[in-house]
């Protein structure tokens, strides 16, 4: 099978890498990370065998680089006074303590999450990406959405 450009491949899904991203680790460490999937898929890109689904290809290498970044991120110390989350995207305005709460959940309720709220995948795709199956990764959506309402929704309700 024959893969087209690498270039198009950037060109058709370098945008929802990014927006991955800054859902996944924040945008302070979004384009880093947005850097070295890319390096990452254009050293395996020529050893590739299928073309059939390039985009879920990269989101896995992405999703496998957010979690390198929230590795590291536990091992080296802040030093600011306040970070400033800023937006997750510009077709996506929301709350940056939302998703400052998102990335606060366990590996794989974040993960299921964030690609099912910023990178617009199905079930099937998630588990997929993540290694479980169709159901597993519904349960670890829903899960995630629950936490994030009793957390959500209890944060909300003392500011008010």
């Amino acid at each position: 099978m024959r893969l087209p450009p690498f270039q198009s491949l950037l060109d058709d899904h370098g945008t929802l890498v990014l927006r991955y991203l800054r859902a996944a680790v924040g945008p302070d460490e979004a384009e880093d990370c947005w850097q070295e999937t890319m390096i990452s898929a254009l050293r395996a890109y020529p050893g590739l065998r299928d073309a059939r689904n390039l985009r879920g290809w990269l989101l896995r290498i992405a999703q496998r680089e957010a979690l390198d970044a929230h590795r590291s991120r536990r091992r080296r110390p802040v030093a600011v006074e306040q970070v400033d989350l800023g937006s997750i995207g510009a077709d996506q305005p929301a709350d940056p303590r939302l998703w400052l709460a998102v990335r606060g959940l366990p590996e794989k309720q974040r993960a299921a999450v964030t690609l099912r709220f910023a990178g617009d995948l199905d079930y099937r795709q998630i588990g997929e990406l993540i290694d479980c199956s169709e159901q597993a990764a519904r349960q670890n959506v829903r899960a995630g959405l629950r936490t994030l309402r009793s957390g959500w929704g209890a944060e909300r309700m003392e500011a008010r």
